[in-house]
Parts: structure tokens; sequence; C-alpha cells
């Protein structure tokens, strides 16, 4: 409780801007795709192992990346598998919207011109839903979508010790594509993609496939676009985004914290991949592999 008074009291005041006295040596690329982290890097060593014993899952991570990435995805399939809560702060502001609250209608108008909503805004629910999971027991998280800017990353960092910064990494006419193809049931609030992505190799970089994420029965008829999934306000988000995200992404680079991860297709690709740059090993697949 002592961390959640005082992320709220930073919250409320006016974050101390940190200088940044050093840059990370160049990220090391693993055959993964993903690079691991300075102070790794520097040392020699690889990510240390995660366990899944219940009493050793209190991980503190920070998911970072594009709109469309799928942040929430994978983070979400990480929340699972390491058992800890996965905290969308995108989420938390669709719930605000759809409550009818005082806030919803200045949110939505936001919201739907692809602009980034206030921090005060943003600290506030992520404290309420921070303040809530504690209330339950619940040990360690994974945020996704916060910090968006590098005040909200100089407030987190004060008062919470995150042990790790995923930065996932998506071709910008890839992100367009799978942003423009997102639905979601309108009856059980799930997401899907109608997105079939198969972009060709060129000037060095390889080809990259996404099938799309069909909705089952009973929700194929039920689905919706977001209001903000309009080409215009993609790239909005998109060059918002790129322009908040370079001094977060170096603030978590100078602490040795940040692994980035170039996805190199959909899950079936990227999911094992992912789980190879964070040292993880899932055990379940390997005995279905050795059954």
């Amino acid at each position: 409780m002592a961390a959640l008074n005082r992320f709220v009291r930073a919250a409320a005041g006016t974050a101390t801007t940190l200088s940044l006295a050093r840059r990370a040596m160049s990220a090391v690329a693993s055959e993964s795709g993903a690079r691991m982290p300075a102070s790794f890097a520097r040392a020699g060593l690889a990510l240390p192992e995660v366990r899944r014993d219940p009493a050793e899952r209190n991980v503190q991570w920070v998911f970072l990346g594009c709109p469309g990435v799928g942040k929430g995805t994978y983070a979400s399939r990480l929340s699972q598998f390491l058992g800890v809560p996965h905290i969308a702060t995108g989420d938390l502001v669709r719930e605000e919207l759809s409550s009818a609250g005082p806030l919803a209608g200045q949110l939505a108008e936001i919201v739907n011109k692809g602009k980034l909503l206030p921090d005060e805004v943003i600290i506030d629910l992520l404290s309420k839903r921070l303040e809530s999971g504690e209330a339950k027991g619940e040990s360690g998280f994974i945020l996704d979508g916060f910090p968006r800017t590098i005040k909200q990353a100089e407030i987190l960092e004060g008062v919470m010790d995150i042990d790790l910064v995923v930065n996932l990494k998506l071709r910008e006419e890839v992100l367009i594509e799978k942003c423009l193809g997102r639905r979601i049931c309108n009856e059980c609030g799930k997401n899907f993609n109608i997105a079939s992505i198969n972009l060709k190799g060129e000037n060095g970089r390889p080809g990259i496939s996404m099938a799309p994420l069909p909705p089952p029965p009973q929700c194929a008829s039920k689905l919706i676009t977001r209001a903000d999934d309009t080409e215009d306000v993609v790239k909005e988000r998109l060059r918002v985004y790129h322009e908040l995200s370079q001094p977060v992404e170096e603030f978590y680079r100078s602490r040795g914290k940040l692994l980035e991860f170039d996805l190199p297709g959909g899950i079936p690709e990227s999911w094992p991949k992912l789980l190879q740059a964070l040292n993880l090993v899932d055990h379940d697949e390997k005995q279905s592999a050795a059954a």
C-alpha cells in the first residue's frame, strides 16, 4: 500500500526530469530477433531464467510497442503463463468510457481523435486498478500501454522496481493493416482480426505473414469495429506514438532494462521465439512434443 500511496502522490505533483547520464552499448541481436538489455549484453550474459513456481511469480514487467503491434495479445499470454495479472491501460480507459461516468464524454473526444490522454487521468485509473489488485492479494504484474511518456516513466520508476521492459516492434505497413482489421465481439468483448497479411521481403528486410484471427461462430455476427480504427486515426496514433516513444525507450535502455523484440510473424511464429528471448520454457509444449 505504501508504494501505491507514493504512486498517487507522485502523480499529483510534477515529475522531476531525470538526466540520462549515459547511453547503453549497442544492442546485441539474438537468433530470436530480440536485442538483450544492455546490462546483460555488457556482461555477456543471457536473461536469467524465470521460473513458473507460484512462489517466484512476482515479476514486474512493462510491454511497450506501437498501437496494434500486439502488446495485449502477448502480455495476456505471458500473464497466464506466469500467473501474474495483465493490466492494460487501454482496457481501463475503455471501461471508463463504457461506464457513462463524468469523464466518459471528454475521454471519448480525445480517444476518437487518436490523441493521448492526460497523464493524470491514466495514472488515476492505474492507481485504482493496482489498489484493487492488492486488496485481492495479487502479486506482480505485466503492464501494457503504460508508460507512454517520459514523465510517466519517471513517475513509475520512482515508486516501483520494474524488472524488464519488452519493446515489441513491427513494420508500419503491417501495423496499419492489423489495426484496420481489428474487430471486437460486442457481446463477449473478445478481440479478433480479419486481416490476412502476406508481405514479401524487400531491401534486405524479411517477408512477413500473419493469418487472420477469426471469431468463433457464436461471435461472427456480433463483430464491431472500434471507433478509432480508421486509417487517418491509426496513422495519427502511430505518429504521436513514435514522437513520444523514443525518449521512453532510451529511458529504459540507459538503465539496462529494455528488451527489443522484432515480431517475425503471427502468434505461431512469434510466441515460441518470444519465450526463447525471455529465457522462458513452455514445459507443457515440451512434454507434448516428447509424447
